[in-house]
């Protein structure tokens, strides 16, 4: 097995996990917002919410590292301070989005939640400049299809900051609904706060589906329709 298909591999299963992760999270969000649920169901339902939402954050982090990786294998070098900062980029932001979920509440977890804010609308300009830039200097011309993921990459950043700027009163109702002092104005704030929410979530499924048909036809590819190389032999 090379290096490649591992890589593919990884790719695949960070977004198996991503789109699994997102699905449940948002099944389980109808069981928490359920007033007709006993008050213990619907802790659980929080709880699992709660747990279960670190799985396609985590996914996101590595994605663009598995993603840099595998272009190289389709001719997109990277000068080696920028293919550092590729590798660098998701162990670092995975570890960082697991302190805040095991540490919630303290005053660093509060610095560090606004940082990683501000840091996705900053990656979320730097994919599209990046881009931009490997079309008007012809990097991406041979794999255009890569230049088409990553903006949708973008996109889906963009779809989770919105959900952030949304959801607040649906995540203030879940962490109430686990500490047992959920009240009907709660109840309703998880309701609007959900609604305004679910049309970002939707646009991140479908986004997902349509990168995972992008690599899989890989549109416009110079290396995947090149026709095979003819080997002759010269007889003696």
């Amino acid at each position: 097995m090379s290096g490649q298909d591992i890589a593919v591999i990884v790719h695949l299963l960070l977004f198996a996990y991503w789109l699994g992760g997102d699905i449940g999270v948002f099944y389980s969000s109808g069981f928490a917002t359920n007033q007709k649920l006993s008050r213990e169901a619907r802790q659980i339902a929080g709880k699992i919410m709660l747990n279960l939402d670190l799985i396609p954050r985590l996914c996101l982090s590595l994605m663009l590292t598995v993603g840099g990786i595998l272009t190289e294998y389709y001719g997109i070098e990277h000068p080696t301070w920028q293919y550092v900062g590729i590798i660098l980029l998701g162990p670092v932001w995975f570890s960082a989005l697991v302190y805040i979920h095991f540490n919630e509440g303290t005053d660093l977890v509060k610095k560090m939640t606004k940082i990683d804010y501000v840091f996705r609308w900053i990656m979320v300009f730097t994919i599209i400049a990046s881009v931009a830039y490997g079309f008007l200097f012809d990097r991406l011309d041979s794999e255009p299809w890569i230049g088409a993921k990553l903006i949708l990459f973008a996109a889906l950043i963009f779809c989770g900051i919105m959900i952030r700027k949304n959801i607040g009163g649906f995540i203030k109702g879940i962490h109430n609904i686990v500490n047992d002092n959920i009240n009907d104005a709660d109840d309703e704030a998880m309701v609007q706060s959900l609604s305004k929410a679910r049309v970002f979530v939707i646009m991140i499924w479908i986004l997902l589906l349509v990168e995972v048909g992008i690599g899989v036809v890989k549109p416009g590819s110079v290396t995947l329709n090149s026709p095979p190389a003819v080997q002759t032999e010269t007889l003696e």
